[in-house]
């Protein structure tokens, strides 16, 4: 195929999936989705169901997964095969991936000309390729609101658990399926909604592919997909090529699985030989007790993630990981089997990305970053609207994540108050939280002198004060690096630990677990403060141009304090300047 012609299909096909992003989170009922943008949708391969495309608005995380999702379909219809119109519904995370909130709607494809046979008479066509959906649901049931419960020892006590059934037949909504989601939330209106919104950007995928087939054929994109894939896999050996050969170790840690007050280790080899890379993850920890385990499509989505981080110019698609071979064993805390819980997948996934980052800086530091801040603090806050409030008795639900430091790269700095490298999703704004729920967010600020040191600096965490409005409510966290700050690499340092503090009593406390906490009772206008950490840092201290630390001492990215202990050079730069 020619170039040209390759590219216009390539941007014909990333709109697609750009679309029904778009659509999804206009239609979305839950900030979750609707403002955060916690979903993704792509394009999967008829047969084997490896990523074709992806959104740019998605979370890249669900890359990986989705395509485990999508097998975990193309098996269930080997006995039945699929008919035109079906979709079917799951969240079983250890075939589709991440967490039991995240619920995948995946589609099979059927060109006109495979549904005009059909309509004929003619037995069921192997799909052309699969649309397919995820979306973080608001609520799943299980023991805590909001579901990241931190004292989880079993899948069932997280959420109910929904293998692959099909949700519509023959076009058909199956009102049965629908009822079943919705009985076993807590907000059974937001179920509703989201997953209408699901449908309907599925829909939306199904008229673009058919009006691009028309214009170009089954042929022509089928070429184009196989040459799409040839490219990642080619560029991505030749950047590996670039890499000195060797074996690269790194250990960091998780504080604890919520249940035993513990680390965790996340051990990775990261072994380079001519054009092939192996990720050995062998000399992690064992599968624990609580939420912390992730099963291995999940790994084998934040490696993706953390590779594209690295070589970003390599195209979006399953060619990335073709020279890449990930290896743990299946009593891992990253191949995790049910009923393990897995509920805090995105804090497990987030220590592999900054192994991979640390490992990746010993071999070639210009291409790697400083660890991110680590942990996206889920945080539910929930309760019963109070007599003589709009909807006095209705249950409320908040589940929020917050943002942190970034790590800096040889270019850079980090950025302040990022989002997790894990995904695109964004920080709800603090209007709409406030407008949705019983809480007013007092403070909302840059956390001075988190961010880890560095000829670049790392990114600055934040701080959050929030106050209940409501008679009463339960809280519970979900979080890490409480324990383990975010590192540095290249000769940069740590950014600052997360904080959480509740009230008890008459004093503000730490959970027992630093980063966790369950079961946090508050009353009416008391106040939890939440300080995430920093990103670490990229290379020595010592070589950071005292104007750039000048300028952080001015915006009051940093104290005088701060500076003076790290950065002593831009001290006696500015005595000699006097």
């Amino acid at each position: 195929m020619d170039p040209v012609t390759l590219a216009v299909l390539n941007g014909r096909i990333e709109q697609i999936a750009d679309e029904m992003d778009a659509t999804l989170f206009r239609s979305a009922f839950t900030p979750t989705i609707a403002e955060a943008h916690d979903a993704c949708h792509g394009l999967y391969d008829g047969e084997s169901g490896a990523t074709l495309v992806q959104g740019k608005s998605g979370l890249p995380v669900f890359v990986g997964t989705m395509a485990f999702a999508v097998r975990a379909v193309i098996e269930k219809t080997r006995r039945a095969p699929a008919a035109d119109g079906d979709i079917y519904l799951f969240n079983d995370a250890y075939d589709g991936g991440t967490h039991f909130n995240d619920f995948k709607l995946v589609r099979p494809y059927k060109t006109p000309a495979q549904r005009a046979r059909e309509a004929a008479g003619a037995p069921p066509a192997p799909p052309f390729c699969y649309l397919a959906s995820v979306g973080h649901w608001h609520d799943v049931g299980g023991a805590v609101p909001g579901n990241y419960n931190p004292e989880a020892t079993e899948c069932f006590q997280e959420a109910f658990v929904m293998p692959p059934v099909k949700l519509v037949e023959a076009g058909q909504l199956r009102s049965d399926v629908v009822e079943i989601a919705q009985a076993n939330s807590r907000m059974p209106v937001s179920i509703y909604g989201d997953l209408h919104a699901q449908l309907a950007a599925l829909a939306l995928g199904v008229r673009r592919m058919d009006a691009l087939l028309e214009e170009y054929g089954d042929e022509a994109l089928r070429e184009a997909f196989a040459a799409l894939h040839q490219r990642a896999a080619k560029l991505m050996r030749a950047h590996i090529a670039d890499l000195p050969d060797g074996r690269y170790r790194c250990d960091d840690f998780l504080d604890n699985d919520g249940i035993a007050d513990e680390p965790l280790r996340i051990g990775l080899d990261l072994v380079v030989a001519g054009e092939s890379l192996t990720l050995d993850f062998s000399r992690t920890a064992r599968a624990c007790a609580g939420p912390v385990n992730i099963a291995r499509s999940t790994l084998v989505a934040s490696c993706y993630v953390a590779l594209k981080h690295i070589f970003p110019d390599v195209p979006a698609n399953a060619g990335v990981l073709e020279p890449v071979t990930i290896e743990t064993p299946e009593a891992s805390l990253l191949d995790a089997r049910a009923p393990r819980p897995v509920g805090g997948y995105t804090e497990t996934i987030l220590r592999v990305v900054d192994a991979i980052f640390q490992a990746m800086a010993q071999a070639a530091p210009a291409l790697s970053y400083g660890c991110a801040y680590g942990t996206i603090n889920a945080l539910s806050l929930s309760g019963h609207r109070s007599n003589g409030a709009p909807g006095a008795g209705q249950r409320w639900v908040m589940f929020c994540f917050f943002g942190g430091g970034l790590g800096a790269s040889a270019t850079g700095d980090g950025l302040n108050h990022a989002n997790a490298p894990i995904s695109t999703a964004t920080i709800p704004p603090v209007e709409i939280l406030e407008a949705a729920y019983p809480v007013a967010f007092t403070r909302w600020a840059l956390r001075p002198d988190s961010a880890g040191p560095g000829e670049r600096r790392g990114g600055l965490g934040a701080i959050y004060e929030i106050e209940l409005l409501e008679e009463r409510a339960d809280l519970f966290l979900f979080g890490e690096r409480g324990r383990f700050a975010p590192r540095g690499v290249a000769g940069g340092g740590e950014g600052a630990r997360n904080i959480f503090l509740y009230p008890r009593g008459e004093a503000m406390t730490e959970p027992p677990m630093a980063s966790k906490a369950v079961g946090v009772k508050l009353q009416r206008g008391q106040r939890v403060l939440l300080q995430t950490p920093g990103g670490g840092g990229h290379g020595p201290p010592a070589k950071r141009n005292p104007a750039a630390i000048a300028r952080d001492l001015q915006l009051g990215y940093t104290t005088a304090e701060h500076t003076a202990q790290h950065y002593p050079h831009a001290a006696k730069a500015d005595g000699a300047r006097r």
